[in-house]
């Protein structure tokens, strides 16, 4: 049960995220259905927890970054660059490989997108990753363990 919980805060935590944890999970001999469900739920809870408090963080990133005086990341910046090539779903499409899924909404949010198109995108995004990481996992594991028999 403790390795759930793993999984789960795993998924939970900007950068470590689904398409680390649910082959961890897996590989490490866990049922990839429960490895799977617990990274989704893990991920997509704080997903929707930056999407809810949007306004708080926005407000304190801002006040960070003009007490420090920063540019925008480098992460920002490619979210930008993927924001006015594809919009939405792009942002929350690649955002697993390219600048993460807290990072995608949040800047989703940034560049004026509503909450309910900003939640639509990122479900559907990690449920298809968090299948496509699980599925091709269990494929691969399955297939390495028969191969080494």
């Amino acid at each position: 049960m403790i390795e759930y919980l793993l999984v789960f805060l795993g998924a939970a935590i900007p950068w470590l995220e689904i398409a680390l944890v649910i082959p961890l999970g897996i590989v490490s001999g866990l049922s990839p259905f429960w490895v799977m469900v617990t990274a989704f739920t893990g991920n997509l809870l704080t997903v929707l927890l930056v999407i809810i408090g949007f306004q708080k963080v926005k407000e304190w990133v801002e006040n960070r970054r003009q007490k420090s005086k920063k540019e925008p990341s480098k992460r920002t910046e490619r979210g930008k660059r993927i924001w006015n090539k594809y919009g939405m779903p792009g942002v929350a499409l690649l955002g697993p490989f390219v600048i993460g899924t807290h990072i995608s909404a949040f800047i989703g949010l940034l560049f004026g997108a509503k909450k309910a198109n900003v939640t639509f995108w990122m479900v559907i995004s990690i449920a298809l990753w968090t299948l496509v990481f699980g599925i091709l996992t269990a494929m691969g594991f399955d297939f390495f363990v028969v191969r080494n028999i």
